[in-house]
């Protein structure tokens, strides 16, 4: 199986978790998103989208990093994408929530949007407007992802077992770093998030993240949570 990936990449890593987790052996083949190489022929032949990641397993195609992670879990019987109906059903809504919710808001409209000068509004007005706003809706999103998702008695998103909505939603979260985000008034998401990073693979599989995205704006001024 081939992934086609970038490792700074946030829909990226989730599944580079997963892999080196379960032990699912891929092979990488690196789309430099830095060069453009996502808009190449050769790269929109195969996902006209021009996004990474991009599975590949003999002739079928997958794209989108949730149905990827789903895809890998279940052909290797990885027990982070539980059998039971129910169970797996939650993982699936909390998936669906951090991509529809946390993931847009804080992600997108809060985060990229400081670090990233094509995410940038033209207009100096408009952008601190588009910012302070989904800063709002940010907070919102991470008080329920703190008192209600996680909440005091788990330790992780759906109970006492790490799921691939853990390795999803993780990796959303730990963007805040890059504008040096305080989670100072979350202290579940902060417990949850200790516990990741404390997973043998969370360290090299971020690495890239660290060395190309927070140390070169460390010192910068950002609006923070």
């Amino acid at each position: 199986m081939k992934l086609y990936y970038h490792p700074v990449s946030t829909t990226c890593r989730p599944i580079m978790l997963l892999a080196s987790e379960a032990g699912i052996k891929l092979d990488y083949e690196l789309v430099d998103l830095f060069t453009g190489a996502q808009y190449q022929p050769e790269f929109t032949a195969i996902n006209p989208s021009h996004q990474v990641p991009l599975l590949q397993d003999g002739d079928f195609v997958l794209s989108e990093s949730s149905a990827i992670l789903k895809y890998l879990a279940e052909k290797h019987g990885s027990p982070t994408y539980p059998k039971d109906l129910q169970q797996r059903a939650h993982v699936n809504e909390c998936m669906d929530w951090f991509n529809t919710s946390l993931g847009r808001e804080f992600c997108y409209g809060f985060v990229y949007a400081q670090i990233f000068p094509f995410m940038r509004r033209p207009d100096e007005v408009v952008h601190a407007g588009t910012v302070a706003w989904h800063r709002e809706k940010s907070l919102g999103w991470l008080k329920i992802l703190d008192e209600n998702l996680i909440g005091p008695r788990k330790r992780f998103l759906c109970g006492d077992a790490v799921t691939i909505a853990d390795y999803f939603g993780s990796i959303l979260v730990l963007n805040g770093e890059a504008i040096c985000a305080s989670l100072a008034a979350y202290p579940n998401i902060r417990r949850w998030m200790d516990q990741m990073k404390a997973l043998p693979s969370w360290k090299p599989v971020n690495e890239a993240f660290y060395k190309y995205i927070v140390e070169p704006n460390q010192g910068k001024s950002f609006v923070g949570l």
